[in-house]
C-alpha cells in the first residue's frame, strides 16, 4: 500500500490514533487527528512531536470539511464504523480502514490473530510464549493494550505477530468483493486483513452498548476470517454452537479446540485452543504445557493482588462480562466478597445468578449499572452499593472473614469512573496497598 502524499485523517487521537499518525508520517503521508473530546488525551511528548512535523487536527468534535479532505480515513478501536464522520466519507467514496487493518497493510510476518468474547488476552499472550519457548520471537499487540501501528515498522527480528483483537476493531473489516473497497482502494493498493491463524475462542452477550444486537456482534467477530485462503487457518470453539455454525462461510482450513472426543485440555478451553495453535505451527505439546505450567497469568485478570489478615484481594478488573465474572467465581474456591459495577454494556446479568447464590456472601456495586445490578442480584445475597471503588473496597473487606476472597470483578466497563479496565486494576491494587 502507498500512501506517500497522501492525506490519511485519523478519527479518534488516543493511544491508537497517536501510533497511526506516527506510522503515516514515517510512510511519508500527511497525517491529520480528527477528535471527539478534548485536546489533553494526547502526551506532551505527542503534542511536541506534533507541533514540530506539523500535524493538522481538530478537538472538540469532528467537521466535515476537515474529514472530506482525507484520501483515507483510519478508525481508532474505540469509533464505530457507523459513526457521522464515516458516513460523510462513505457518501463521498472515501475508503475506511480500522487501525488494525491499517496497520497490517504493512506487516510482513504471518499473524495470528485472537478474538472472543472473553479469554482473548490470556490465549494470546499464551500463545506468544510456546512461541517463544520453541524459539521464536513473536511480537504481541492489538488489544491487550500495544496498538498493532506502534509495532509495525519495528519487526525486523521478529517473524511472527500475535494480535488479541476486538470485535470493535474487526467492524471495519472488508470482503475484497466490497464494491466500495475495490473502487476506491485499488489507487492505494490496500489489501484486506488476511491473518495465518484467525482464532475465536467463544461467544456471548458482550459490547451490546455498542452492536445492536448479538447478531451483529457475530457479524463484527466473523470478518476475522473474511479475507483467508486454502492455506490459512481458522480456529474454533468446537462446544460453541454460533461458532460451528460459521463453518459454511469459511475458506480457509478449520481447525476445532475443546473437543470432548479429543485427548486433549478440556478443563480449560484457552489451553486447548493454544495447545491446536501450537499444532499447526510445530511446536509439540510437551513445550505448550511447560508454558502453561509456568504462566503466572496476566495482569487484571483474576490477578492475585494481596492477603491481608487470611483475607485474599484478586483483580479482575478485565472481567468486563458476564461470562468472564462466571469464570473468575468458578475458579476461585473460597467465599466471594464480590465488588462490580461501571457502565452498562446493555447486557444481561441474570445468567450469573447461580454462581451469585452459591458462591457470594455479600455484594458491593458501584458506578452507572449499580441500580441494574441490584435488580439482579439483590435477592440472592448481601447487597450494598457505594459512592465509589474505594468505599467498596474498605467495606468488603469489613465484611469478609478469614479464609474469604475479596473479588474486583465488574462485568461492567470502566468509563463511567475510569480511563479503561487498566487504570481500574492499577487503583484498586492501589487500595488495597494502603490497607496493610
Amino acid at each position: 500500500m502507498d500512501i506517500r502524499d497522501k492525506k490519511i485523517v485519523i478519527i479518534g487521537a488516543k493511544r491508537s490514533g497517536m501510533a497511526l499518525a506516527r506510522l503515516v508520517t514515517s510512510l511519508n503521508g500527511k497525517a491529520g487527528i480528527s477528535e471527539q473530546g478534548p485536546e489533553d488525551c494526547l502526551t506532551e511528548e505527542f503534542k511536541d512531536w506534533a507541533f514540530a512535523q506539523d500535524i493538522a487536527s481538530e478537538f472538540n468534535g469532528h467537521t466535515q470539511q476537515f474529514v472530506e479532505e482525507g484520501d483515507l480515513v483510519v478508525l481508532s478501536p474505540g469509533v464505530a464504523f457507523d459513526a457521522v464522520p464515516v458516513a460523510w466519507v462513505k457518501d463521498k467514496g472515501i475508503p475506511v480502514l480500522g487501525e488494525i487493518e491499517f496497520a497490517a497493510q504493512f506487516c510482513d510476518k504471518p499473524i495470528i490473530a485472537v478474538t472472543g468474547s472473553n479469554g482473548k488476552t490470556t490465549v494470546a499472550t499464551l500463545i506468544r510464549d510456546i512461541l517463544v519457548r520453541a524459539g521464536h520471537k513473536p511480537c504481541l499487540c492489538g488489544n491487550v493494550g500495544f496498538p498493532f501501528s506502534e509495532f509495525v515498522f519495528d519487526l525486523d527480528d521478529n517473524d511472527f505477530v500475535v494480535l488479541e483483537i476486538s470485535s470493535f476493531q474487526l467492524e471495519s473489516v472488508l470482503d475484497p468483493a466490497s464494491s466500495f473497497r475495490t473502487d476506491a482502494g485499488n489507487e492505494l493498493g490496500m489489501e484486506g486483513f488476511k491473518p495465518y491463524i484467525a482464532v475465536i475462542l467463544n461467544f456471548s452477550q458482550n459490547h451490546l452498548d455498542r452492536h445492536k444486537d448479538l447478531g451483529e456482534y457475530l457479524e463484527a467477530k466473523k470478518r476475522i476470517f473474511l479475507n483467508q485462503e486454502s492455506d490459512d487457518f481458522a480456529v474454533l470453539n468446537h462446544n460453541d454452537p454460533q461458532l460451528k455454525s460459521l463453518v459454511s462461510t469459511v475458506r480457509s482450513q478449520v481447525v476445532y479446540f475443546n473437543s470432548s472426543s479429543e485427548n486433549e485440555e478440556r478443563a480449560n478451553p484457552n489451553h486447548s485452543a493454544v495447545l491446536k495453535v501450537g499444532g499447526i505451527l510445530g511446536i509439540n505439546e510437551a513445550c505448550c504445557r511447560e508454558v502453561f505450567q509456568e504462566f503466572k497469568g496476566v495482569e487484571h485478570r483474576l490477578e492475585k493482588v494481596s492477603r491481608l489478615d487470611g483475607i485474599d484481594f484478586i483483580n479482575d478488573s478485565k472481567a468486563t462480562t458476564v461470562e468472564a465474572a462466571r469464570w473468575a467465581l468458578g475458579s476461585i474456591d473460597q467465599p466471594v466478597v464480590m465488588i462490580c459495577g461501571g457502565r452498562d454494556k446493555n447486557i444481561d446479568f441474570s445468567p450469573l445468578a447461580d454462581s451469585v447464590r452459591r458462591k457470594v456472601k455479600k455484594m458491593y456495586a458501584i458506578g452507572e449499572a449499580r441500580q441494574k445490578i441490584r435488580q439482579a442480584f439483590e435477592s440472592l445475597t448481601g447487597f450494598e452499593e457505594c459512592n465509589g471503588l474505594e468505599e467498596a473496597v474498605i467495606k468488603a473487606r469489613q465484611s469478609a472473614s478469614e479464609g474469604d476472597c475479596v473479588l474486583l470483578s465488574p462485568m461492567c466497563a470502566s468509563f463511567d469512573m475510569f480511563c479503561d479496565f487498566e487504570q481500574r486494576g492499577r487503583v484498586f491494587k492501589e487500595i488495597v496497598g494502603r490497607l496493610k
